[in-house]
Formats: C-alpha cells, structure tokens, sequence
C-alpha cells in the first residue's frame, strides 16, 4: 500500500479526523463544491461528485450541509467564495517530495502558509514542476476486505483497467490509470463493493525509506501541513517501515 494511503489509514485508526471534525466538514464542503462545479450537480453522471457525497456521508456531515454545497458548485447559491485547485511542489525535511494539493479562495495566504511551514520543519517550498516529475497521477480506490477477498476482487479490477492492487491490514488498494477511473468506479458499484476511499491520486514514481527518528520528524512536518485548513490531501514519495509504523500507532 503506498505511503499515503498507510498514513490515511492510521489517521483513521487514532481518530484525527472524529477530533477535527469542523476542519473535515470544511474540506468535504470544498470537494463537494469543486466537483459540483466541475461536473454539474448530478451524481449519477458526476463520479467525482458521487465519491465526494458518500465521503460526506460516511462522515455524518449533515444532508442539507451536503446539498447546500452542491448548489454552491452549481452556481444555484451564491456566497461571493470562488474557490480553485491549486498544486505545491516541495520538500519535507531529509529530502522527501511532497506534491501539496489545495483548496483556497486566496492564493497569497495557503502559499505563504505552507512555506511558513516547510520553512520551519526544515523542509523548502519548490518551483512548479521541480517536484511533480517524480509522481504520477492515478485513480485510487480502497475497498475493506482480507487477503482472500482480494483474490475475488483481481480479476474483476484487472479487466476493469486497474493496474496494481495491493493489501494491507485490512484494507485492498486498487491503482489504475486515470482513464480508467469510471470503469473501475463502475465495476466496483455493480459488485457492490463498499469503497473506504476512492478518486485521483498522486502517486510517487519510486519511494525512498529513512531512519524510524527521520521518518517521524517528516510525517510531523505533513502533519502541520495538513492541519492548514486549505490542505485537501498531502502526497509524499516517503516509504513508512514496520519500525516507524509499531511507534506511531503505539503513540
């Protein structure tokens, strides 16, 4: 399972996000709005706005909260907010790419957040492009399951487009093209698969493993990052060892 998806799961697992729940609802207000915005207010046509509506759901955010945003996206309310996606390229301490993607009405406040922030950890924001060339972009589903639900769930995401599909401690992985992001949706729901996670990844090219003391120093410093209210997700090329994971969950 690749590195941000562990670090997803472990969030999961220490309730992160139950203790910031008004920080999540911000971020699940944001997806539904982008995606609204982007695709139009049906779900059924709009798999981005499909996944980020279960995603509200499964965090108990409110029906008309969810509803309210969706008609924000639409252009049916307005509240004077033009929010817009925006990618940083930068490095965590030890040399560790992060590829930084926001949701932000201000441009000139998240920039100089985040570099606040790398600056402090000892980490530096970067140029557009001196960071990206080492991830890619792919459609990432996560289903629960075990190891023998996986052999099931194989053939079925293989003919669907997917490239790679990973277990981990209860949770499958499923990678695949960007393109192929509607037919293994698709797939998944007529299987009636329960998706834990699923949409458009950045994913490292190659990782690079630290020190248990140095791995925990740089997922402090995303931490922070992610505490900032206009970071959606971080993504990081850093490989999360057993060692770094036993301290982390035990703390």
């Amino acid at each position: 399972m690749s590195g941000h998806s562990k670090w997803a799961t472990i969030k999961r697992k220490k309730g992160a996000a139950d203790a910031k729940r008004g920080q999540l609802f911000t971020r699940l207000t944001r997806e539904l709005v982008l995606a609204a915005r982007e695709g139009g207010g049906d779900s059924d046509s709009n798999f981005r706005l499909r996944l980020a509506i279960e995603k509200a759901r499964s965090q108990n955010m409110p029906k008309e909260n969810i509803e309210r945003a969706i008609k924000r996206g639409t252009g049916e309310s307005k509240d004077g907010t033009a929010y817009e996606e925006v990618f940083y390229e930068g490095y965590a301490p030890h040399g560790v790419a992060l590829m930084i993607e926001c949701v932000t009405e201000n441009r000139n406040r998240t920039v100089a957040e985040v570099r606040h922030i790398l600056t402090r950890a000892g980490g530096s924001l970067g140029e557009g492009g001196s960071v990206a060339w080492q991830f890619k972009r792919a459609a990432v589903f996560e289903v629960p399951g075990n190891e023998a639900e996986m052999e099931k769930l194989f053939d079925l995401a293989v003919f669907a487009g997917a490239d790679d599909i990973n277990y981990d401690d209860g949770m499958i992985e499923i990678i695949g093209p960007v393109d192929s992001f509607k037919t293994l949706s698709d797939a998944l729901r007529q299987a009636r698969y329960q998706l834990e996670e699923g949409g458009l990844r950045m994913i490292p090219n190659q990782e690079m493993e630290l020190s248990t003391e140095n791995t925990l120093q740089v997922l402090r410093s995303i931490e922070y990052l992610e505490d900032l209210d206009d970071v959606q997700n971080v993504y990081h090329n850093l490989r999360i060892s057993e060692e770094a994971l036993a301290v982390i969950e035990e703390g």
